[in-house]
């Protein structure tokens, strides 16, 4: 019995029975990745949708938006009153790709031709950390870095050799970072001093500044591939 072929006219597919080629059926159209990601640490409205993708249309969010939504990756739904507004959300499947995400950033962290100066959204940077920690070099340590990165809120967790990140208010953490994710990133991975990032303007720190000198130590980059 020929099995019957499942399509979609909205959208082009590979016909192809890999479980790569059908991820890709699924996610790989331009932006759908990137969507995801900025749902990765919590549901978003529209709106600040568009301000953390800011090369994206409206046209085009609405239509990765709705093909997710198809996918089973994501839902809508409304966040109960007060506020009352429609809010897009990952699945529980959708958030079995941070994994993929990991991974694939450490790969394309090693390419010659990254250019680390581009802009860097809030939740790429948390989970920038998720991904880069070196588990060795946190182990035994048990943390909590607010971070105050324009409107959004996060809080950071090390414990366990783990880095967990929630979007929330980071008022009790040992140590608050208030700047642009550039900036901070600039610290991170860059190895900029705090004290020329706070002499220009670009970051505070608030709390333990020991702890804000071993934290920048515990994320480590892959090397670059032919180096």
């Amino acid at each position: 019995m020929k099995l019957e072929k499942a399509t979609n006219s909205a959208k082009r597919c590979y016909d192809d029975a890999c479980g790569a080629a059908h991820a890709l059926d699924l996610v790989g159209e331009r932006w759908a990745l990137l969507v995801m990601r900025e749902l990765m640490l919590g549901p978003k409205r529209f709106s600040d949708l568009r301000a953390d993708l800011p090369g994206i249309s409206a046209n085009v969010l609405t239509q990765r938006l709705e093909g997710l939504e198809a996918a089973g990756v994501l839902v809508r739904r409304k966040l109960p009153p007060p506020s009352s507004v429609q809010v897009y959300e990952l699945t529980d499947w959708g958030y079995e790709a941070e994994p993929i995400f990991q991974v694939l950033g450490r790969w394309a962290a090693r390419s010659p031709g990254h250019d680390p100066t581009l802009p860097l959204s809030a939740n790429s940077l948390m989970l920038s950390f998720r991904t880069m920690a070196d588990p060795p070099l946190i182990a035994g340590v048990t943390a909590t870095i607010g971070f105050r990165l324009g409107r959004e809120n996060f809080l950071v967790r090390v414990e366990e050799r783990e880095v967990l990140a929630e979007r929330t208010d980071p008022a009790n953490a040992d140590l608050i970072f208030t700047g642009p994710p550039p900036a901070i990133a600039a610290a991170v991975y860059g190895g900029v001093p705090f004290e020329a990032l706070e002499a220009d303007g670009s970051l505070q720190l608030e709390g333990d500044r020991d702890l804000a000198r071993r934290f920048v130590t515990w994320f480590v980059l892959p090397p670059k591939a032919g180096a």
